[in-house]
């Protein structure tokens, strides 16, 4: 074996190095995994890294989503002879570019609608291996965002001892457009939720051929951030992706709120075919992509989002596992200290009357209690308030409603972290620990970063020890768990299973400890808004 594939091994990827040393020496011949690896469509040609990890890019997972099959749901790929070249990204899937100076800018990009490939990253030796594998889906709020993001570079994850995919998803119109004419044709009956069947035939790729790759179809994480999280959310729920994962970890994104309905996203759908000046199908599907989005963007009501349709979703998420019917499977989530520096610092106005309008048209009832838990004395404090409140509402309270209810009607055991860890850059005051900034640490990724980020965000750090041991405590936890369920092992800190009663938290930052009861008060301000919002609804 090599000295990569032997590197930081999880138990269960040891123990399966084991099983390959004494089936060698009692005899038995075990191909060495080489660059070129026969996938059910067809051989697919990657690359040797210099660090000995094979990386494979671009292979589709599913056939073009285009012309006929744009919005229907994603088809396999066609068969191809010969060797197919698998050493460079596939284009981006199609998104709007980001303003400049946007704080989570993606630079120049190339993007397609035929855009459903993934990426593997390997340390096996033999395809027998058997390693735990790791599916990653990206953020960006379901509009932006790929799978070949640099940040997402699976090098040194498959150094440790698994098999690292990242994937690309439709996004926007093109992954979650609903109308009545597509409903319709579609044999269950609904539209919409597109790019989540396209995240769940990534993951049956995953099953039928990962096994070539060195990977152990039984053991499969998918992890994301933000709306990567989302959509780990939105897996976790459905039951079309039962079986096809046996471990979830979620950073900064759940919903665990009402989910639109089919019914409204149908109405907007009727609304942008009627701007595009579409009579039928086959009007809108001969429209270009960049028509799709003007027409789409004339409404701001609009939320190209996952859909209660009644079959991908039965009912919203909360419901599903509050009564136990999601997929029952190990699970981690967590989310940073300072979500909202990034995405909410203008929220609600900078003065309090401004604040406390806001407040008032957005809970309602519960808005005095809002702010007996967001106080603010000044226009400063009001501003400060308004986006750790919009903070809690889309980050902190998601996840911990996920552990609690993962807690209460799971079998399965779930724990949680809090980032704390502030990197170092010039804004760092301004920022701290900013949403998104846990990826870069959980994929031991630093070295990515260099002097500049253009790539990956319009900021330098300069890490030090204390970023680096992080890091790498961030990349073993990760791991661990992806190769037995249990993220703890020799030499980390012990991370507790979430007890609801005492609100254990592991927080990831200048020092690793478990904290109780964190922001409880808060957080049990939007149970109370958000029980009456169901009970209501």
């Amino acid at each position: 074996m090599s000295t990569i594939a032997n590197t930081r091994l999880g138990t269960a990827g040891a123990l399966a190095a084991l099983a390959l040393t004494l089936a060698c020496s009692a005899g038995e011949s075990v191909e060495p995994l080489t660059p070129t690896v026969a996938t059910e469509p067809g051989v697919v040609e990657g690359t040797r890294l210099d660090s000995g990890i094979l990386a494979f890019r671009g292979i589709p997972y599913a056939a073009p989503p285009v012309g006929e099959l744009r919005w229907q749901a994603p088809r396999p790929v066609p068969a191809w002879e010969g060797s197919r070249d698998a050493t460079g990204f596939s284009p981006t899937c199609w998104q709007p570019l980001s303003p400049p100076g946007s704080f989570y800018a993606s630079g120049q990009i190339e993007r397609s609608e035929d855009c459903l490939y993934l990426n593997v990253w390997t340390g096996a030796d033999h395809a027998e291996a058997a390693l735990p594998v790791m599916v990653w889906i990206h953020g960006g709020g379901l509009r932006t965002g790929a799978g070949s993001t640099v940040l997402y570079d699976g090098e040194s994850l498959a150094s440790r001892g698994v098999v690292l995919v990242t994937i690309n998803y439709r996004l926007g119109p093109m992954g979650f457009l609903a109308h009545p004419e597509l409903s319709a044709e579609n044999e269950a009956g609904v539209s919409g939720n597109y790019g989540i069947l396209d995240q769940i035939a990534a993951l049956r790729w995953v099953q039928a051929n990962i096994a070539g790759f060195g990977g152990d179809p039984a053991r499969v994480t998918i992890f994301g951030e933000s709306a990567g999280s989302w959509s780990v959310n939105y897996l976790t729920a459905t039951p079309l992706a039962a079986g096809l994962f046996q471990r979830a970890i979620g950073h900064s994104g759940g919903i665990f709120w009402p989910m639109p309905k089919l019914a409204d996203a149908e109405s907007e759908g009727a609304g942008v075919a009627e701007r595009l000046g579409a009579s039928d199908l086959a009007a809108m599907r001969a429209a270009s992509v960049e028509e799709v989005y003007r027409a789409a963007n004339e409404s701001e009501a609009i939320q190209f989002v996952g859909l209660n349709d009644g079959h991908v979703f039965p009912r919203d998420i909360y419901d599903l596992f509050a009564a136990g019917e999601q997929n029952d499977v190990d699970t981690i989530v967590g989310f940073n200290s300072d979500e909202g520096t990034a995405l909410f610092a203008g929220a609600g106005g900078t003065t309090i009357d401004g604040y406390r309008e806001t407040l008032a048209a957005t809970y309602g009832d519960h808005a005095d209690a809002m702010f007996a838990v967001y106080p603010a004395a000044s226009d400063e404090e009001a501003h400060e308030a308004a986006y750790q409140n919009q903070a809690d509402r889309f980050f902190a309270w998601q996840m911990r409603t996920w552990a609690r209810l993962q807690s209460s009607t799971g079998s399965r055991p779930v724990r949680m972290y809090f980032f704390s860890r502030v990197p170092p850059w010039d804004e760092a005051d301004q920022y701290g620990s900013y949403h998104a900034a846990e990826i870069i640490y959980a994929f031991d990724n630093l070295r990515k970063s260099g002097e500049t980020r253009d790539e990956i965000g319009p900021f330098n750090h300069a890490w030090d020890d204390t970023d680096r041991a992080l890091a790498s405590t961030m990349a073993d936890y990760w791991v661990n768990f992806a190769g037995t369920g249990d993220p703890n092992g020799d030499s980390l800190p012990h991370w507790p299973v979430y007890d609801p009663d005492a609100d254990g938290v592991l927080e990831l930052g200048d020092e690793i400890g478990v904290i109780q009861g964190l922001l409880k008060d808060r957080l049990d301000t939007f149970d109370a808004y958000y029980e009456d919002l169901r009970s209501d609804g």
